[in-house]
């Protein structure tokens, strides 16, 4: 398939999703939502890919709903704007969707502004790497929204509730150095050095027992809304498949051997 609004590229079995809108600091309309939806299902479906990293080209991650589009904000007659969860349900969530249920790692690599649901986007990835010059922002509270794309779920379990209600309150731009602080930032980097950064880690990750990264991926996503007991219930079943795993006899192996293991992730 080829993509209109995003660069697709793939190297040692890393998949790289680059919007590419910068002339709007990536906006998310209709098109580029769907097309890096489709990017990551189709590389759920592909053995050959083992991680995948999303970034922006330009000076930003993504600013967010492209509400100049017409897409996310129609007019209706009396002149006040239509309800826009429709239009979330069946545009963003499946990307939400796609990030948060593949079983591969997933890397953000935030080279810039982030804002509205490109937090969110940045939040339900699995790791997160900032440019030293990246900022996050819910901007909701703006123009009169609640937070979407996950954010209300997922930023509070992060950093609390008090401080997530804030955030979103205020719209307060967080540099990438506080955003770190805070935890929804695993690392922050100098900018020219955000994508070498990123894909070393994403290499290694691609190098590791994928099935095993999956299976604690939906393990832990799972525990968030499980008692201690089903979680537990829950890691013996996840280890069960796990310990059957070609990449678990060879972990073993290379244990007993002294030597690093050589993962296939199979």
């Amino acid at each position: 398939m080829s993509y209109e609004l995003i660069n697709h590229t793939v190297k040692n079995h890393v998949l790289v999703i680059e919007f590419n809108r910068p002339q709007t600091l990536n906006a998310l309309n209709d098109q580029i939502t769907k097309e890096t939806t489709t990017a990551i299902k189709k590389a759920a479906r592909d053995p050959e890919i083992r991680a995948i990293v999303i970034t922006g080209s330009g000076r930003g991650f993504t600013s967010g709903a492209d509400l100049s589009s017409g897409d996310a904000l129609k007019a209706q007659s009396n002149g006040k704007p239509a309800g826009m969860g429709d239009h979330l349900a069946k545009v963003y969530h499946p990307l939400i969707a796609a990030i948060t249920s593949i079983e591969k790692p997933v890397i953000a690599a935030v080279n810039g502004i982030t804002a509205g649901i490109g937090f969110g986007i940045a939040l339900a990835c699995d790791m997160t790497i900032a440019s030293d010059r990246a900022a996050f922002t819910l901007v909701f509270s703006n123009i009169g929204l609640v937070p979407d794309g996950g954010v209300s779920w997922m930023l509070p379990r992060m950093i609390g509730y008090k401080k997530a209600y804030e955030l979103y309150m205020t719209s307060e731009k967080i540099p990438a150095d506080k955003a770190h602080a805070l935890g929804f930032v695993n690392q922050v980097v100098p900018h020219d050095q955000l994508m070498e950064v990123t894909m070393a880690t994403a290499e290694k990750l691609a190098s590791g027992p994928t099935l095993a990264f999956g299976l604690t991926k939906r393990a832990m996503r799972q525990a968030a809304d499980q008692s201690f007991g089903d979680a537990l219930k829950q890691e013996v079943h996840h280890q069960n498949t796990a310990g059957r795993s070609e990449d678990a006899a060879e972990g073993v192996l290379a244990f007993l051997q002294k030597r690093p293991a050589d993962f296939k992730g199979k």
